[in-house]
């Protein structure tokens, strides 16, 4: 377990620096020169003095070789400065910390919703596999695998919001607010929990200490709740992990649907405002915390299923 423990970390650690030395890279793939990007926000100039952007530069700090900018914008984002922002002016970590905390509000509530109906229900699918309400559960949650958020999303405002009056059709700051982006974004990993726990439960039912159980006596839903249910939710936290992450960096079109304000929408008015230090800080954020939740997941993995653990010693 100590092994694997340090194994991961360094993977983390390793996997965050090259990924923020990327996005430092990005103002200079994407716009050749960062201070003329940097005047052009400000501006809305494409024409520029020669004077203004050396000036500029000093100024920045970006008269400096790569490596030493990049060390400098390391060692600052790593103590939680992340620069300013180019549009407003104010520091880009005030700007992303109430974001933050309103899209893992958002996201916590509808993953823990998903893990909450898929897990007794995948439990309830094994046990019964073959049978008529297997089949219609599984058609069903195939078909909120196919179906696009973008798609559900208008259709529940038409429904609950315009028809019938509910539910508010978007905004926030009240808890009725989050009953639709939440239910949206809740479909498709309530499906692939299910479909993944499902098959995961069967492999259990049909395990050795599973039978032994039976023998002595329990019955089969006893058995899968004393010995079953751990044996077989490993699969779900590792999925939960990835849609973990993939919730907090895709949800910008539910965000912007219902006017959430979370860090899909930030995303997208720094894309719009090409706010560089904004996006370059979102990015930096959302990837720092995916790494963290993949690797809190592995280490639960492996406490879960001691074996996977005693690999890697």
């Amino acid at each position: 377990m100590t092994r694997l423990l340090f194994l991961r970390l360094s993977i983390a650690i390793i996997s965050l620096v090259v990924i923020s030395f990327a996005v430092f890279m990005f103002p200079y793939i994407a716009d050749g020169d960062p201070v003329r990007a940097i005047l052009r926000a400000r501006t809305g100039q494409m024409v520029m003095d020669d004077a203004a952007i050396a000036a500029l530069r000093e100024t920045f700090g970006l008269d400096r070789p790569i490596y030493q900018q990049y060390f400098d914008w390391l060692r600052n984002a790593v103590v939680g400065d992340l620069g300013y922002s180019h549009a407003t002016r104010l520091p880009v970590m005030t700007q992303i910390m109430p974001a933050l905390s309103t899209s893992l509000i958002v996201i916590s509530i509808t993953l823990a919703t998903a893990v909450a109906i898929s897990l007794p229900l995948s439990i309830y699918m094994a046990i019964n596999r073959g049978n008529a309400i297997d089949t219609a559960l599984t058609m069903i949650t195939q078909c909120f695998i196919a179906i696009p958020e973008y798609w559900v999303a208008p259709v529940l405002m038409l429904t609950f919001s315009l028809y019938l009056g509910l539910l508010p059709a978007a905004g926030w700051g009240d808890p009725s607010n989050m009953i639709l982006p939440v239910a949206v974004l809740c479909l498709r990993p309530l499906a692939y929990f299910t479909h993944v726990t499902r098959a995961s439960m069967i492999d259990v039912l049909e395990s050795p200490y599973i039978l032994a159980a039976r023998a002595r006596g329990l019955t089969l839903v006893s058995a899968v709740i004393r010995h079953g249910i751990r044996n077989g939710i490993g699969p779900l936290v590792t999925l939960f992990g990835i849609w973990f992450g993939g919730l907090l960096a895709g949800a910008v079109l539910i965000e912007v649907i219902f006017a959430i304000p979370g860090m899909g929408r930030l995303i997208y008015s720094s894309v719009i405002n090409r706010d560089t230090p904004l996006l370059q800080g979102s990015i930096v954020v959302l990837v720092t915390i995916q790494i963290l939740v993949n690797t809190v997941c592995d280490l639960i993995h492996a406490l879960l299923n001691p074996g996977s653990a005693a690999r890697h010693d």
